[in-house]
């Protein structure tokens, strides 16, 4: 580290912006961030004077003297290490966004209660920023882009931000080089949820690679003769393992599983890794295992279950036939109800679950009781005009710190389904946060378990619970739990859907769309779906009109309400 002026200005600055966020004494802010100005600007180094000296240079008084001293003997300023200390580490991270300053950022967090940046890229994506004074529509447009770019710089992606990239300079490669085989391999082959490098498999030679590079303006990182890894302009690593025509299909199968996956692999099966196969599948026929597709190369017990019996046909994105969890602008959404369902009808989706937020949810204008009963009166009128066509009546009920639904069993009764879901007081023990899913599973009209651990990838990880524990839970109250697809959610874990199926339980691909694109993000869910060997008869959001009316029927009978 190397205290020059330009690092103590820096530490100046910083504290002027904090203390802003933290609403401190205007007067003191702005006296810190003069000085970070006054101090970048001096043509002399301030550690080459003799302490008395300091109190000397123009526009530097006392107190901003004596912590220039703190900071040349130490290299730390003391109030702002307090600072720092007090304040949560994404709101500090937030002063890196373009076109979001501090009073702004204070906003953020006293007012939204957000604290990461992949809270409030959500928020973005929700519109709800609109809702609170100074954020309009074209202030939110610019902080979401800020946002998205500041994502691409970190390294890691989620797989919607990186797909485009990979299918580009996959497309690129196989065009500009077209007598050599590319396979993408690795996390993106395997449909991951956070890709951390792009890989492929490639018969290319090094120098036809290099010369690519140079002119598309990828950054050679590293080489030797297994490998080269090259930086992409958008920040993504990109991993090349190269082969030959013989090898290639068996460099692919490797270089496409999961460490579990190929580890279960050498244990179990006797392979020539070294043999000349048409295909992976003569792979896996060779040792007489049922093929398995990329996306499923994840756990072992996947392994033990293709050595004896074929691996089913798992859900695809065709076999999704209603939007189950979308907000119109009765909330926080862009669209009409009617806009959303024309859509849906265009797409041939055959029905739509409106599910606008609860009166719990201020921030997102959630629906009081009397404009339910309105939005009501509404879904029965574009029903009779859309048929056959059918909007079904649901509502995103927040879980309170207690555990209710925030509205009364008359209310509730009123829904076709609801969707419980929890979005306040986020930060929980176990205890806690099993508590209030558990007694929000119990109440009878609870029909979907909304994103069940609130989890935004790349930006918070969600609160803690026992999976088997809310699983069993849902299974005993015959309660659906969702696959949120937002791409940053992806919530539940796929990792835990497996064990859901064993129990029974239904899971739901639902988008939480808050605008019309946003129904395409059923894709990501799918995507993730099929890592857990998801099927279609098994995913709610599948279900056809008449059977999806038979389940609710059949539910609420179960649960005895009406």
């Amino acid at each position: 580290m190397t205290i020059d002026n330009y690092f103590i200005a820096d530490q100046f600055s910083l504290l002027s912006k904090l203390m802003d966020i933290h609403g401190e004494n205007s007067f003191k802010t702005k006296s810190y961030s003069i000085a970070a100005f006054n101090i970048e600007k001096l043509p002399e180094q301030l550690t080459t004077l003799q302490h008395d000296k300091i109190f000397a240079v123009k526009g530097i008084g006392d107190a901003i003297g004596k912590k220039i001293i703190q900071i040349i003997e130490t290299g730390e300023l003391p109030l702002l290490k307090e600072y720092i200390q007090k304040t949560p580490p994404g709101l500090i991270e937030m002063l890196a966004i373009k076109n979001l300053g501090p009073k702004k950022i204070a906003i953020v967090w006293k007012d939204m209660g957000i604290e990461t940046i992949g809270e409030l890229l959500y928020a973005c994506n929700e519109n709800r920023l609109l809702l609170y004074k100074g954020f309009g529509e074209k202030t939110q447009k610019n902080i979401q882009e800020s946002i998205e770019f500041f994502f691409k710089n970190q390294g890691s992606y989620l797989y919607a931000e990186a797909e485009h990239t990979a299918k580009e300079i996959d497309q690129k490669l196989k065009e500009n080089l077209p007598t050599a085989k590319f396979q993408l391999a690795g996390e993106f082959r395997r449909q991951s949820e956070i890709i951390n490098k792009l890989e492929w498999v490639t018969t290319a030679k090094a120098e036809k690679l290099k010369d690519f590079f140079a002119g598309n303006g990828f950054a050679i990182d590293d080489e030797n003769e297994r490998n080269l890894t090259a930086k992409h302009s958008a920040g993504l690593k990109l991993l090349f393992h190269f082969s030959n025509e013989k090898s290639f299909y068996s460099d692919l199968f490797t270089n496409s599983g999961s460490d579990e996956f190929l580890h279960a692999w050498k244990e179990t099966a006797e392979w020539n890794d070294a043999g000349n196969f048409e295909s992976e599948e003569d792979i896996f026929s060779s040792v007489n295992i049922n093929f398995i597709p990329s996306f499923l190369r994840e756990k072992k017990s996947v392994l033990e279950k293709a050595k004896k019996e074929a691996i089913p046909s798992v859900i695809n994105e065709k076999d999704i036939r209603a939007i189950i969890h979308s907000h119109s602008n009765w909330s926080d959404g862009s669209n009409t109800v009617e806009e959303m369902a024309k859509h849906c009808i265009e797409k041939k989706i055959e029905y739509l679950v409106l599910s606008d937020h609860s009166k719990s949810a201020f921030y997102a204008n959630g629906l009081s009781e009397e404009r339910i009963k309105e939005q009501h009166h509404y879904i029965d009128e574009l029903n009779k005009k859309l048929a056959p066509f059918k909007i079904f009546k649901s509502i995103e009920s927040d879980i309170l710190n207690d555990g209710a639904l925030d509205y009364t069993d008359n209310i509730l009764s009123t829904f076709d389904l609801v969707i419980a879901s929890v979005h306040s007081n986020l930060k929980m023990t176990e205890d806690k946060a099993m508590m209030r899913l558990l007694k929000a599973i119990e109440n009878p009209y609870t029909t979907i378990l909304g994103h069940m651990t609130g989890r935004l990838l790349l930006s918070r990880p969600g609160f803690p619970v026992d999976h088997k524990k809310i699983i069993d839970a849902c299974a005993a109250n015959h309660v659906v739990i969702e696959l949120n697809a937002h791409p940053r959610r992806l919530d539940i874990d796929w990792r835990w859907i497996d064990y859901a199926l064993e129990k029974n339980v239904l899971i739901s691909i639902d988008p939480d769309a808050h605008a019309l694109q946003g129904y395409d993000d059923v894709k990501y869910g799918t995507l993730v779906a099929q890592k857990a060997g998801l099927t279609k008869e098994r995913n709610l959001s599948s279900f056809s009109l008449q059977q999806f009316e038979g389940f609710l029927a059949d539910r609420k009978k179960k649960k005895g309400i009406s």
